[in-house]
């Protein structure tokens, strides 16, 4: 609701990039990669900056907090990490189009 009205928004800059530089990263992170990986399209790239972002949150934002408020963008970090390893899976559109590329190309 902050989003809309008609005060500053703050957002935390961890890395000194600037608060505008730093919302836009965490933005394509969190929603555009997101729904990559809903899709299962380019599931390996979209999990790198999940990864970087949830590890800067866990690690820089949330430190002083202690465990409590670390666990869950932890976990968050071990899912994208196990995601960027073993990949989308069968029923991705990553899968559908390179068994597509490959029919295409077993055919000539």
């Amino acid at each position: 609701m902050s989003f809309f009205s008609s005060e500053e928004i703050q957002f935390a800059d961890p890395l000194g990039v600037g608060q505008t530089m730093t919302l836009a990263v965490a933005v394509l992170a969190e929603f555009v990669c997101s729904i990559m990986l809903i899709l299962g399209l380019g599931t390996r790239v979209a999990t790198i900056p999940l990864i970087v972002t949830m590890a800067v949150a866990a690690i820089i934002v949330h430190a002083p907090d202690g465990l409590v408020k670390q666990e869950l963008p932890f976990l968050y970090l071990l899912s994208y990490v196990l995601l960027f390893y073993t990949g989308a899976g069968k029923f991705s559109l990553d899968h559908y189009l390179m068994y597509k590329a490959e029919k295409k190309e077993a055919k000539t």
